[in-house]
């Protein structure tokens, strides 16, 4: 139980650091964010629970070809924001999109010989 409580909290930290990096230096905030920190937290928590190079290698395959499908949630806040819609409008939009990007990443990934 400790050791869930350890990983939640150095999870949590990480990002309540993102967010107030953001807050005071947003370039150093969106830096932050764009590390790859919670992959890397993920397959080591793995790796110490399992112990299975197999499982890690898994892991980070099957995120690989997920960051493709939330790329462009990175490149629709912005714009929808700067173009007038509300912070509301836009998460709910660019979570519908994401959600629909990863369904056919699910769909199209077996049908081109991905394994995820």
């Amino acid at each position: 139980m400790f050791y869930l409580i350890l990983k939640a909290l150095l999870s949590g930290a990480i990002v309540a650091a993102v967010s107030e990096i953001a807050r005071r230096y947003p370039g150093w905030g969106g830096l932050v964010a764009s590390l790859p920190l919670v992959s890397l937290l993920a397959m080591t928590w793995l790796f110490i629970d399992s112990g299975d190079n197999a499982k890690v290698a898994d892991l980070a395959g099957s995120t690989f070809w997920f960051i493709i499908p939330s790329m462009p949630l990175f490149l629709m806040v912005p714009w929808l924001l700067r173009s007038g819609w509300s912070f509301v409008a836009t998460m709910a939009l660019t979570i519908a999109v994401t959600i629909a990007l990863y369904a056919l990443m699910f769909w199209a990934a077996p049908r081109l010989g991905i394994k995820l």
